[in-house]
């Protein structure tokens, strides 16, 4: 059976710093960046990229629709 390896892609500027995202994670791939976007947000990114598995529930409980999710099989 194949892996399967995923990857997210925030519109930092766009992003609100909710943290929904970190919390609906089951590996724990997203976080809070340091930085401040020009809202003053500190927005979603990967923390943790090797852990992503590509399940999308990051943008499913995304209230703002900024985070689009991208999945890559692995040959074995």
């Amino acid at each position: 059976m194949a892996k399967i390896r995923g990857a997210i892609v925030v519109d930092a500027e766009k992003c609100k710093g909710c943290s929904l995202c970190v919390v609906a994670c089951p590996t724990k791939t997203i976080g809070l960046a340091h930085e401040v976007n020009g809202k003053g947000y500190n927005f979603a990114r990967m923390v943790n990229p090797e852990s992503c598995i590509g399940c999308s529930n990051c943008a499913l409980v995304c209230p703002d629709s900024v985070i689009t999710v991208y999945k890559v099989k692995l040959e074995a």
